[in-house]
């Protein structure tokens, strides 16, 4: 197997998130010499972190002017440790971070990249990736002859890397002199909702689905917009739950109807959406059409709350489906949750 190099960047406290011990899992997994490279702040506590994965060298490039996600220093940080371990394959989660940085470090160093690669594997003696197109409906297995290959992991295709319980280490890291290029950027700080108010949680145990049928009139033949964003909210809340909704209930925002304000695009799932990967997902006043239900592919458990028990959900698409008013569901569900 070919030298591999993983490429992580070390959060606020100096550790490493959990998308970096994904893609530190996938690098070890391909059995061949591994090296570390950290960037940040300081990346002692990182390198102590992974002291017992076995690399063969961990390189870092830390200082103030690496705290921060800016493409100038994080391409300039990456390009160092790429030359500095001559590896022929680079490993990286697909933060925003990285996905950013890297497609310009594999220009600079005349290699090509894979983004949204969800697993890496030899196949045939060599590495190959695997990824999807097409909105997740058609899988695909690459392999590529230039090198440097960099190739951006997706997150929760790997169980993250764990070091042996009550195991710790000092590792040694290598670290390079890497000159700050200038910038036009200057960061302040940081801004970011309450956790209360956080509705995407990517590591959220379960996946809450919201359909258009909680802004539309309902038994009593009125909208109770309000109530619902309640009876959601209180979910979200005491589940810890990160929220999706469907195209038609996202673009309702755009034609003048009643929305739920907390909704927005970056909530929508399906084939012109995001394609989340939870343990368990439960979809509510939605009928379960295909381009939506595509989203759920890699959803484990799949559950629905519908009143129509014809709707597409109950077509194969979901383990449970309960034929039920998701109001009357959810408010039981939050008075339960309260006990």
């Amino acid at each position: 197997m070919e030298s591999i190099l993983l490429l992580a960047h070390a959060e606020p406290d100096g550790t490493l998130a959990k998308p970096a011990l994904e893609a530190l899992a996938a690098a070890l997994a391909l059995d061949g010499e591994l090296t570390v490279g950290l960037v940040g702040e300081m990346v002692q506590p990182a390198a102590d972190q992974i002291a017992a994965a076995g690399a063969a060298r961990i390189l870092g490039v830390c200082g103030e002017a690496f705290a921060a996600a800016r493409y100038a220093t994080d391409a300039a940080a990456a390009e160092a440790l790429a030359r500095a371990a001559g590896s022929a394959i680079v490993l990286a989660p697909a933060t925003s971070r990285w996905s950013r940085a890297i497609p310009g470090v594999a220009f600079r160093l005349g290699g090509r990249v894979d983004t949204h690669a969800t697993n890496m594997a030899v196949k045939n003696e060599v590495p190959a990736v695997t990824r999807w197109f097409y909105r997740q409906r058609m899988e695909a297995v690459l392999t590529r002859t230039q090198r440097p290959w960099f190739v951006l992991l997706d997150g929760g295709c790997f169980e993250p890397f764990d070091r042996t319980p009550g195991a710790s280490g000092t590792a040694t890291v290598e670290l390079l002199a890497v000159q700050p290029p200038a910038t036009r950027t200057t960061v302040t700080g940081v801004q970011a909702p309450k956790a209360d108010e956080q509705t995407i949680r990517p590591d959220a145990k379960l996946l809450f689905v919201a359909g258009a049928g909680w802004t539309k009139k309902q038994a009593d033949g009125a909208v109770h917009g309000a109530i619902g964003l309640t009876l959601i909210l209180g979910f979200l809340r005491s589940a810890k739950a990160s929220l999706g909704g469907s195209k038609s209930l996202v673009d309702l925002s755009g034609e003048g109807e009643a929305v739920l304000r907390f909704m927005t695009h970056l909530n929508q799932i399906g084939q012109t959406g995001s394609t989340p990967r939870h343990a368990k997902g439960l979809s509510t006043c939605c009928h379960g059409e295909e381009p939506h239900v595509v989203g759920w592919r890699f959803v484990t458990e799949r559950r629905a709350i519908n009143l129509d028990a014809n709707c597409g959900w109950a077509r194969g698409k979901a383990d449970v489906l309960y034929v039920a008013d998701a109001f009357a569901v959810m408010r039981e569900v939050n008075r339960l949750m309260a006990l």
